[in-house]
């Protein structure tokens, strides 16, 4: 592996790791790999049964979808930081289902600083190239990999931050609230969620949201508060939007030219500290028209709505502009004169 790396960048520090992961492994044999491993994870998978064999499936996998599920947790992350007091940061971190580590990268590149880090999986593949990319990222040369199973006798150790992403849609319905529950009955401080961001990911995400409700927990993103979510299922979902870096593997397993790609997710962060979550949250990608820009947002009143922000807003019409799906509204400075400048649903 190379020297270490500076934390300072850890998207670019993270790709570079990966690029290097896919030498000597012939550019066909990688895709095939990911591809067939794609169709495998659509199905139901066997909680002691790994999909990934070997290096050479790990290698590909983890080139094709660190990246993506990395800027996942860190969209997820962001908004839990922003919800937490000043200064907050978690002390240690247990990282469920964490393969090749994702999530660790993501939790490093949110909070400075080494802190105890444990990855639980029952792929040990997975967990030895997780090792060997962490090994060049200080703040992640002392995590430990840890096979287990995930599921029903999943134990962790208790710990400041859990984080278990892309991993409740593997699971069978018994095993996803076990999990869960062990999630909980872990963290004295938060547990983040990440789930794809499909109709099916959602309501995984919202069975999970309830059951830390019921253990105590309040939630401090990506909703305003921690009653009943009010999306009405089958109608809608809740989900968000992170921009990736596609990679020369991306461009073979999926064509297209483009440099990057859209990964859409669902998540919920639920904490035991008093939070202080959005007043309300971008739910959709604004829409900006000829001096105006319309915000679907969530609220803290349990309700989903549509303002209209104008030019007559003034500043608060330049945020609107740059306001992205996923962000806390109004802006911070803004919120600061007060709501009542904003538009009404038109």
């Amino acid at each position: 592996m190379n020297a270490p790396i500076s934390p300072a960048s850890p998207a670019e520090n993270l790709r570079s790791a990966l690029a290097g992961l896919l030498d000597g492994l012939p550019p066909k044999q990688a895709a095939q790999a990911v591809e067939r491993l794609i169709a495998n994870y659509r199905g139901r998978t066997p909680t002691d049964a790994p999909i990934l064999r070997d290096r050479a499936d790990v290698a590909a996998y983890a080139a094709y979808r660190m990246p993506a599920t990395f800027e996942a947790v860190r969209s997820a992350l962001g908004a839990l930081a922003d919800a937490a007091p000043a200064g907050w940061a978690p002390g240690s971190h247990v990282d469920v289902g964490g393969g090749t580590g994702a999530a660790t990268w993501a939790v490093s590149a949110t909070w400075d600083g080494e802190r105890p880090v444990t990855v639980l999986d029952w792929a040990e593949p997975a967990l030895a190239l997780g090792r060997e990319l962490a090994a060049v990222n200080p703040w992640l040369k002392a995590a430990r990999w840890q096979r287990s199973r995930i599921g029903s006798a999943l134990s962790i150790e208790s710990t400041d931050l859990v984080t278990v992403s892309y991993v409740l849609g593997e699971l069978t319905e018994s095993d996803r609230r076990s999990v869960v529950d062990a999630a909980a009955a872990a963290s004295a401080q938060a547990v983040v969620i990440i789930e794809p961001g499909t109709p099916d990911g959602y309501l995984r995400v919202i069975e999970a949201r309830d059951r830390l409700i019921a253990a105590g927990f309040r939630i401090a993103a990506p909703c305003p508060h921690s009653s009943a979510c009010p999306i009405v299922p089958g109608e809608d979902w809740c989900h968000f939007s992170a921009r990736v870096s596609r990679s020369s593997l991306h461009r073979q397993v999926k064509g297209g030219s483009l440099p990057y790609e859209d990964e859409k997710f669902s998540y919920v962060a639920a904490v035991r500290f008093d939070a202080e979550p959005a007043p309300k949250r971008v739910v959709r990608k604004p829409q900006i028209r000829k001096g105006q820009v319309l915000l679907d947002l969530c609220a803290t009143d349990e309700t989903l709505h549509r303002e209209t922000v104008t030019k007559r807003h003034g500043p608060l019409y330049r945020a609107a502009r740059d306001a992205q799906w996923g962000d806390a509204w109004p802006p911070h400075q803004e919120s600061q004169e007060g709501q009542g400048s904003q538009g009404s649903a038109p």
